[in-house]
């Protein structure tokens, strides 16, 4: 572990996300990842402000891009994975009808303009109030700790505890090379 790592974990506050806004290399943010200590799957329970941790991922940028907000957690059986922006709060959308090979094999295609506009346009038809994913502990990267199985994706994402309010989070998207990494914070 390298020393900037460990003062980052050491200093068991949320400072560090503000201080690598702009990024950091996927290697070092897999380090801290396997720095932080897990979550058990209870303390998820909530709603939580999402943001991306760029890393060098075709999906850098990208949900926030198009208006996400961030993740609910109401129960172990009830997450909803994706809530975006509206006029009226946010919402859930169900991510079994966004396109994620695109977002994977063509994010240039995702980043354009015109798919943000389009997706403006079809969001209100991708709401659900159904959940769409589950939190369970699993192993992964040799720990045990909280994650969320979404229902219709090979996703998972996993999460690692920064602070009471804040943990990071780590997508294991099927087809893509390197994770992609994001905060939440805990309303």
């Amino acid at each position: 572990m390298t020393p900037e790592v460990l003062r980052l974990v050491r200093s068991d506050d949320e400072s560090w996300a503000a201080e690598h806004s702009a990024g950091m290399p996927v290697d070092q943010a897999l380090a801290l990842f396997d720095a932080f200590r897990p979550v058990p799957a209870a303390e998820m329970i909530g709603r939580w402000r999402g943001s991306g941790l760029p890393t060098g991922s075709p999906l850098d940028g990208l949900l926030e891009a198009y208006g996400w907000y961030g993740k609910e957690f109401v129960d172990a059986e009830t997450v909803h994975p994706l809530l975006f922006r509206t006029r009226s709060g946010p919402r859930p959308v169900d991510p079994a009808l966004i396109p994620m090979a695109v977002l994977r094999d063509r994010p240039g295609l995702a980043h354009s303009r015109a798919a943000r506009t389009a997706f403006g346009a079809v969001r209100p038809l991708l709401t659900t109030a159904r959940p769409r994913a589950r939190l369970r502990e699993i192993e992964h990267r040799g720990v045990i700790t909280a994650a969320m199985v979404y229902d219709a994706l090979p996703i998972i994402d996993v999460f690692r505890r920064v602070s009471a309010r804040m943990v990071l989070g780590l997508m294991d998207l099927r087809g893509l090379p390197d994770p992609f990494f994001f905060v939440l914070h805990r309303e």
